[in-house]
């Protein structure tokens, strides 16, 4: 059985936004108690990642540590179309993942005790993001 489904995501900014919960509700509704979950991110300027769920100061450091890597606005950038941050974003999310295939186990996002799944924004301002959702499975 195949299903599928897309779901939007307002973000504030850059930074990680916990979408654990309404990928479950997707597996949830698809009926799927075996099989794998797909997560494509239809953006060049925003990621997805599995990352420690419990301590927010985990993704902090990864966007302190992406900020000191990818400067926004960096001078030899010529891609700056929609402002300073554009082209470190593009460059963040090469760095990073625009897809995940998470395994599903008793109808369940076989995850760890310790893992959620993220969507990480690269741009400074807010933005509607769309994830393609592909489980499949019995």
């Amino acid at each position: 059985m195949i299903y599928q489904q897309k779901l939007r995501f307002s973000t504030k900014g850059r930074g990680t936004y916990n979408i654990s919960e309404q990928i479950q509700e997707c597996i949830d509704k698809s009926g799927i108690k075996s099989g794998i979950c797909n997560l494509f991110i239809q953006h060049t300027s925003a990621s997805l990642i599995l990352c420690e769920n419990a301590d927010k100061t985990v993704r902090e450091d990864l966007d302190a540590y992406m900020a000191k890597l990818v400067k926004d606005g960096d001078s030899m950038y010529k891609h700056q179309d929609e402002g300073p941050d554009d082209m470190a974003a593009h460059i963040r999310t090469i760095l990073t993942q625009s897809a995940l295939s998470i395994p599903i186990y008793k109808g369940r996002c076989d995850l760890g005790m310790w893992q959620g799944i993220f969507l990480w924004e690269h741009r400074t301002n807010f933005h509607k993001r769309n994830v393609s959702i592909t489980i499949m499975g019995e």
